[in-house]
Order: structure tokens, then C-alpha cells, then sequence
């Protein structure tokens, strides 16, 4: 089925939901209920009572009940007083009245069976034979905050899924069931990578050794694929005044969602949520010549944002965001040239942990609201334009445009990734920027002696670093790729007699820069290696009388078979493992 029929078969199924709660539950006050990918909800006020996970079946039954009723779905355009009047006790409704009446849009009604919502349309037109009763399922309840703001009531969110066949459907089933398994919330402090203090706050990750180990790396390989194409590494502080956002568009953009400081003499500081105006400022420490550009700065670091609780989600939605941001000045002859450097750097970091099919969106602006942008039209589809032309010599001839997906600054081309369970991420991104080198006056002065203004291209590979290594824990369900494991061989004594030989061998693979760590013979052999087995190490060695001390037998995740090798050997085959 194609995605947007798709959409309309969940966005009708939620309809569907909504009119059995108010069977069930008559005083409950519906919300909103948007198909989402894989799937669809609906926000319900239910007033005094409860709902949960066990009532799911009832409401689902009650569902398929209706069904058979549902043979059409009509709309109807109405005036503000008949939609008033057909929602007089839900405030919730009201409120979306209001939006719709102030932005001057058609209010329209949609009608199946015996039930009514507020609507702007997408349905099947036929609920009764696009939706199977077998089909569809409820998956599970959730709080939600009415609009996402926290000042605002809890409700409860009711999550379903449905497809055109009951085979789909059960494919998708033991989809989310692998997931379950997967999840990094649960992964992720299991392997000892990160953890949650409520002390520290919520969205507030703390990193582990072992996690921090694994950042490390990830930031060293892109580090150094930077490196090779002439990034130097920057470093900013994690404070600025607010004239910096002002003049950068920031502060009217994004003040709602910075965390704000007032110094003990009154000044107005702000926390970074992003690096970019920082960026500008090194840049703009003196006068180019064009013959010193491009000139290309890195920085991994922390960025903080004031996400509201109900938003916070594990790793994927945090308020303290780790990016490794780049920022490229150059002139406008070499915007191609630096943006292929970087496209390169994505495809190489990808291919190194394991995301070898990268789709590539160009994110444009909407020309009906330039408003919401910086910059004139003019500008911006030069931009687009540039962007499209470097994709298609990257053979990419018919990219997929998202239509005012664009940062407010300029377009900018998104890598999305695929998952071992087929959901998308998106992660690294490229965009082209015109607008801060005009509010910042940036320029460079050109072969005729002339102050020419330049351009800004900014790019993160990971986009960031919690995001993104939640989306490859529950891609690997933590069995990382060797060069990137934590713990790379956990040495295992048989008993206190062969510890001392076993820290001598840990020495010498510690020497040839494996990362090795030593089960203490405290438990029994077998309980150690399941152990060992649960935190997801590549190679176990197992140290007992028959082991020399140059010698190990070792056991590799995902081989059944023990295998005898040199240290030595084994310090080489885990170096070439390692992608840079």
C-alpha cells in the first residue's frame, strides 16, 4: 500500500479509536489523533477515570463492533458557531477552534456512523472495508501533555497500529516485540553505558566509563576523517550573552527553549543551544585574504536545550546534546568542493559503524511563510539550487525534498538511516548558510582588493552523540562492532592460581592498545562467562593451567568453536578491525 493510503487508513483507524472511548467512557474529552509512522494515536481527557494497558482489549473489541456501521466518511465545511456548538464542554477542541478561526482556515467536520471530530480530512472513504478487524491493534498507553507543554493538563495517549492485512500486521507485531528487546532505555544501563540520576535531572544523561569509552571513540573516528580533509578542532565556552543571539536570530527564533542566566550585576546570559554564533566569532577575529579560505573549524561538545518533560525520551530527546558540529567558511566558488569533502566524511563514518545505505533528503524553505526564515527568496533558491546540482553529481538526480523542512538559516541536505528493525533516524546533515556571514558581516577580501562576503556551511556527522547511540544500541542491540566494543576481551582465570599469569597477558594486550578487562575468579567459570556473554564482549579468553603465557583460548562473539592464539595475534587481528 502506497505510504499515504497508508496514512489514511491509520489517521481513519484513530477516528475509529476516539468514537469507541466515548462509547466506553462518555464523559471523556477527545484531543487529537494523527497517524504517525507505523502507526497512529489519540489524546483522550478522561476525566476521573482511569484507563491503562488492561483495558486495551475492551475499547479494541468495541472497535471491531463498530466497524461494520462505518460505511462512509463525510466532511462538511461549518461556520465557528455550529463547530462551537458541537463540542461545547471540551475546552480542548475549543482551543483548536480558535487556532483555525485566527489562522483563517475552513473549520470542517468529519462524520462515521454516529460520531463527529474536528478534521482537516485524510480518511478512507469506506472505514468499514479499508479497516480489517483483525488488522489493527492497540499497543499501549502513554501520558502525554496537552500541545507537549507540561503548564499544560496530562492526558492519556492511546497508541494502536494497522495495516491492509492481518499478516502485515503480524509481521509489524513481532517487529515491535523485537524492539522491546532492543530498547537502549533498557540496553543502555544494562551494558553500563549511561545512566539517570533524578538528583541531576531528568534528560540529563551521565556517561559511565564504558560509555564514555565508546564517545570517545565515535568521536575520534570523526575526528579524524575531519582531519584528513583540513578541519582543525575549536573550542567554545558553554556561556554567551545574549547579544550574541540577538544578532544572530537565535534569541527571537529560540528564547522559549533557552536555559537563561542572570549574573549577580544583572547581565542576561544564555546557555549555547547551539555552537554556530560561537563559530562565527573565531572567524571573525580578524580580516581573510581569499587565499586563506576555506577555513574549517570542529567542535564536539555539549549544547543544552529546555526540552519539556513530557518531550524527554532516553537518549533520542535530552536537554544537554552532544554535537559534533563543524562549521566551514569559505567563498561561494567553493561551496561544491567543501560540501563533497563533507558528504565524504558521512559516507566513510557510516560505513564504519555499520550504515552502509544512506537516504539523502534537500530540506527547502516554503516561500508562502518567508517570515519564518532569514534571508530573501532570491537567496534561498540559489542555495537549493547548489544543493540539488552537488547531489546529482553525487548521482543522486532525484532526491527526496522536504517542502519547509528547512533550518531557518538556509537548506540543507539530511542523511537518513534505516535500522536493523526498518525504522528511520535521521543523523548526519549538511547545511549551506548565507544568512549569519550577512548578520555577522562576515567576509574575506577578494582578488581585487574588495570585501566579498562569504559563506558558512555547517555539518554534524551524528547529529548527536546520545541520539545517535541510541539509534546503534538498538540497531546492534548492543553487540557493537569489535574496534568500537568498550570492552573488547575479558580475560577469565580459572582460579586464583592463574591470576597473576592472567594480568600479565592483560599487560601485553593493554600494550597493543586492546581494551581488555579481568573477570575476578569470585563466581564460578560458567557464571562468568554468562556474564561476560551478557555485556556484550567480542572475545572471551579463558586463562587455566594448559595457557602459556604468550597464548590464550579464546571464544568470539557469534562462534561456537575455541580457538588458541597468541597474544600477539590477537592484539593484531582486533587493531585491523578498527575503520580508522
Amino acid at each position: 500500500m502506497a505510504k499515504e493510503n497508508l496514512e489514511t487508513l491509520r489517521h481513519t483507524t484513530a477516528h475509529l479509536l476516539a468514537a469507541a472511548v466515548l462509547e466506553l467512557y462518555p464523559n471523556t474529552k477527545p484531543t487529537i489523533g494523527p497517524a504517525i509512522e507505523r502507526g497512529f494515536y489519540y489524546d483522550f481527557d478522561f476525566g476521573e477515570a482511569t484507563v491503562g494497558d488492561d483495558d486495551l482489549d475492551t475499547i479494541a473489541k468495541k472497535m471491531a463492533e463498530m466497524l461494520p456501521t462505518w460505511t462512509s466518511m463525510s466532511g462538511e465545511s461549518v461556520d465557528e458557531e455550529k463547530a462551537r456548538e458541537h463540542f461545547p464542554k471540551n475546552e480542548y477542541k475549543q482551543e483548536l477552534i480558535d487556532e483555525i478561526v485566527a489562522a483563517g482556515d475552513d473549520i470542517t467536520l468529519y462524520t462515521a456512523g454516529s460520531f463527529t471530530d474536528l478534521c482537516r480530512g485524510g480518511h478512507a472513504e469506506n472505514p468499514s472495508e479499508a479497516i480489517k478487524a483483525d488488522a489493527f491493534k492497540l499497543t499501549h498507553v502513554a501520558g502525554a501533555y496537552w500541545r507537549g507543554s507540561e503548564a499544560n493538563p496530562m492526558l492519556t495517549r492511546i497508541y494502536g497500529t494497522v495495516f491492509p492485512t492481518k499478516k502485515e500486521l503480524r509481521t509489524e507485531l513481532a517487529r515491535l516485540e523485537e524492539a522491546k528487546k532492543r530498547d537502549h532505555k533498557v540496553i543502555g544501563p544494562a551494558l553500563d553505558l549511561f545512566t539517570f540520576s533524578e538528583l541531576v535531572g531528568a534528560g540529563l544523561p551521565l556517561w559511565t566509563p564504558r560509555g564514555t569509552r565508546v564517545r570517545h571513540l565515535l568521536d575520534g573516528f570523526v575526528s579524524s576523517l575531519r582531519e584528513k580533509v583540513g578541519f582543525e578542532a575549536v573550542e567554545i565556552p558553554h556561556i554567551t550573552k545574549k547579544e550574541l543571539y540577538e544578532k544572530s536570530g537565535h534569541w527571537e527564533k529560540f528564547q522559549n527553549e533557552l536555559f537563561k542566566i542572570i549574573t549577580r550585576e544583572g547581565h542576561e546570559l544564555a546557555i549555547k543551544p547551539m555552537n554556530c554564533p560561537h563559530h562565527t566569532q573565531i572567524f571573525a577575529r580578524k580580516q581573510w585574504s581569499y587565499r586563506d579560505l576555506p577555513q574549517r573549524y570542529s567542535n564536539s561538545t555539549m549544547v543544552y536545550r529546555d526540552e519539556q518533560s513530557g518531550e524527554l525520551a532516553g537518549l533520542v530527546r535530552v536537554r544537554a546534546i552532544t554535537q559534533d558540529d563543524s562549521h566551514v567558511f569559505c567563498r561561494t566558488d567553493q561551496i561544491e568542493n567543501e560540501v563533497m569533502q563533507i558528504w565524504d566524511v558521512v559516507d566513510a563514518f557510516y560505513a564504519g559503524v555499520g550504515f552502509t545505505d544512506l537516504e539523502v533528503r534537500i530540506s527547502t524553505h516554503d516561500p508562502e511563510n518567508m517570515d519564518t526564515y532569514l534571508g530573501d527568496e532570491e537567496t534561498w533558491k540559489k542555495m537549493e539550487a547548489s544543493l540539488t546540482n552537488i547531489a546529482a553529481k553525487r548521482g543522486i538526480e532525484s532526491p527526496t525534498i522536504d517542502f519547509g523542512e528547512a533550518a531557518f538559516y538556509g537548506p540543507k541536505v539530511d542523511f537518513i538511516t534505516r535500522d536493523s528493525l526498518d525504522r528511520e533516524w535521521q543523523v548526519a546533515t549538511i547545511q549551506l548558510d548565507m544568512n549569519l556571514p550577512e548578520r555577522f558581516d562576515l567576509t574575506c577580501i577578494n582578488e581585487e582588493g574588495e570585501k566579498e562576503r562569504i559563506v558558512m556551511i555547517h555539518n554534524a556527522v551524528m547529529g548527536s552523540f546520545e541520539r545517535f547511540l541510541a539509534n546503534l544500541i538498538e540497531h546492534t542491540a548492543g553487540d557493537f562492532p569489535i574496534w568500537l566494543a568498550p570492552v573488547q576481551v575479558a580475560l577469565l582465570p580459572v582460579s586464583e592460581a592463574h591470576l597473576e599469569k592472567t594480568e600479565k597477558m592483560a599487560a601485553v594486550l593493554r600494550g597493543d592498545g586492546v581494551r581488555v578487562e579481568i573477570s575476578q575468579p569470585t563466581e564460578s567459570l560458567g557464571k562468568r562467562i554468562r556474564e561476560a556473554e551478557l555485556m556484550k564482549i567480542p572475545y572471551m579468553g579463558v586463562v587455566g593451567d594448559k595457557e602459556d603465557d604468550h597464548h590464550v583460548s579464546v571464544r568470539q562473539r557469534g562462534v561456537k568453536e575455541q580457538r588458541e592464539v597468541s597474544l600477539t595475534a590477537l592484539g593484531t587481528e582486533i587493531a585491523e578491525q578498527k575503520p580508522f
